[in-house]
């Protein structure tokens, strides 16, 4: 199982934002993508999850192999910890949801409500569905956003284990998770070029 991306030009708003990007992402390796705010790492992950159609170029995954984590940590407030994860590992057909609670050190919080939860513990309930989707493809938009230090080391350590047994990450981040061997694709070299550049009016926020 690889992930091949070829010539992928996507656009947000309809305005291209990128062009040309082509790699390919083999089982046990990560890809770290880098650029400046604005460059769009986000539209890259979105498109490639299928969240939105490219403008050209191809994307070739198996069906239903892609997990995407984005800004927002996808919980519902009202539900449990462990309610949260059960709806998630229900949705993607997987089994107990006891392994992903123990991994991102929520055991203590397991019967609270998310709504009661600080942002952190969030942003690891958030993570922890990563490990209850089954999928090998893990595409992650600044994954250890309200993360401290402890809990960016804890995460670095689910992310290198997924890798060790095959999985992949496509990871937009600007910390260094000391993932073996990850390869860094700079963003800012496809970049595309707009019709009327530099003229003003061109929102860049969630690109």
């Amino acid at each position: 199982m690889t992930l091949r991306v070829h010539d992928l030009t996507c656009a947000r708003g309809g305005l291209p934002v990128l062009e040309g990007v082509s790699f390919t992402l083999a089982p046990g390796k990560a890809l770290i993508l880098r650029g400046p705010n604005g460059c769009g790492k986000t539209t890259l992950l979105r498109t490639i999850a299928g969240l939105q159609p490219s403008i050209a170029g191809e994307i070739e995954a198996p069906a239903d192999s892609i997990a995407y984590a984005a800004h927002a940590d996808g919980i519902k407030a009202v539900l449990s910890v462990t309610e949260n994860l059960q709806f998630w590992a229900e949705t993607f057909g997987t089994a107990s949801v006891e392994a992903a609670i123990d991994r991102m050190k929520l055991r203590a919080l397991a019967t609270r409500p998310a709504q009661t939860l600080s942002a952190g513990q969030k942003r690891r309930l958030g993570l922890a569905r990563l490990l209850v989707t089954g999928r090998p493809i893990w595409a992650l938009d600044e994954p250890t956003v309200s993360l401290d230090t402890d809990s960016v080391a804890l995460f670095a350590g689910v992310v290198r284990a997924h890798l060790e047994q095959g999985g992949m990450a496509l990871i937009a981040t600007h910390i260094d998770l000391g993932l073996p061997e990850a390869q860094v694709l700079e963003l800012g070299t496809y970049k595309a070029r707009l019709p009327e550049e530099g003229a003003g009016g061109f929102d860049e926020a969630f690109l």
